[in-house]
């Protein structure tokens, strides 16, 4: 019987692309660029809608392998990320 494991995976790298898109690069190697436009003009809550400013969108870091703005104020799940489906 063989095992299968299960590798964690978590976000190392983040860059700023263009618009509202990052390109995220992750522990397993794979690299997506995310879109998050869709997803920001969607959003009726004004403190999402506060990063369609592009001065605060770029203002996103890593921490403990999640992207997070403003100390978690928006995050999203790593699986969407991964996926770049958000």
């Amino acid at each position: 019987m063989s095992e299968v494991i299960e590798q964690a995976i978590d976000l190392t790298e983040a860059q700023y692309h263009q618009g509202y898109q990052l390109t995220l690069q992750f522990s397993d190697g794979s690299e997506r660029v995310v879109d998050f436009e869709p997803f920001l003009r969607r959003s009726k809550h004004p403190r999402i809608q506060s990063y369609l400013n592009p001065d605060r969108f770029k203002q996103f870091q890593i921490v403990d392998g999640n992207l997070n703005w403003n100390d978690f104020e928006l995050c999203f799940p790593l699986m969407d990320l991964y996926t770049g489906k958000i």
